[in-house]
């Protein structure tokens, strides 16, 4: 299957890296598309790493194990790129999307010699400007999907707004700084 797109996160236990994931698949699945989105489990406890999945294809996928050969690799903690062989099987023409305020050059020679595109957003900032609290995994997803394509920009706004909306239906400060948040990390995200 030759449009499937493969997507590895890297987070520690409640940085919401289980939680991206879901939710990119969900919005991917509101555009027709298949979709897999799923954790790795373990001994997770809070601050341990952990990992997680996507497959998104137009055409259903048969293969149900981890992605060993990511297209696209989040890190949601740039703490991992010393503890976790984070771009272990990432493909060249792929990409590396990092949580950290150093740009791509500075954290290039952290990543075992890997010569495909490498972005960096400062999740932490914009989700603490944004949302009063560092929650780096709405920054994380908007960002993967500014670089990885994966669901139109407008379509993922309009998405989210709306699952917001359901899940914090109570609380409306926290959809729009959900939602500022998501807006400007697609902005803000940085190639190098």
């Amino acid at each position: 299957m030759k449009d499937i797109v493969e997507i590895r996160w890297h987070g520690r236990g409640g940085q919401g890296a289980k939680t991206a994931s879901l939710l990119l698949a969900d919005a991917a699945f509101n555009t027709g598309k298949y979709v897999q989105g799923f954790p790795e489990y373990g001994p997770e406890r809070m601050g341990a790493p952990i990992t997680a999945y996507n497959r998104i294809s137009s055409e259903r996928s048969t293969v149900h194990s981890n992605i060993y050969d990511p297209d696209y690799v989040v890190v949601v903690d740039e703490t991992l790129l010393s503890a976790v062989d984070v771009t272990a099987g990432l493909k060249e023409d792929g990409a590396i999307v990092i949580n950290s305020s150093k740009s791509p050059a500075e954290l290039r020679p952290h990543l075992k010699g890997y010569k495909g595109k490498v972005y960096t957003i400062d999740a932490g900032k914009i989700s603490e400007e944004e949302l009063g609290r560092n929650f780096p995994n709405t920054p994380m997803l908007a960002a993967i999907v500014k670089v990885s394509g994966v669901v139109q920009p407008d379509e993922f706004v309009k998405d989210m707004e709306a699952s917001f909306k359901h899940k914090f239906a109570s609380k409306p400060q926290v959809i729009e700084g959900n939602m500022r948040a998501l807006k400007r990390s697609m902005e803000e995200v940085q190639e190098g």
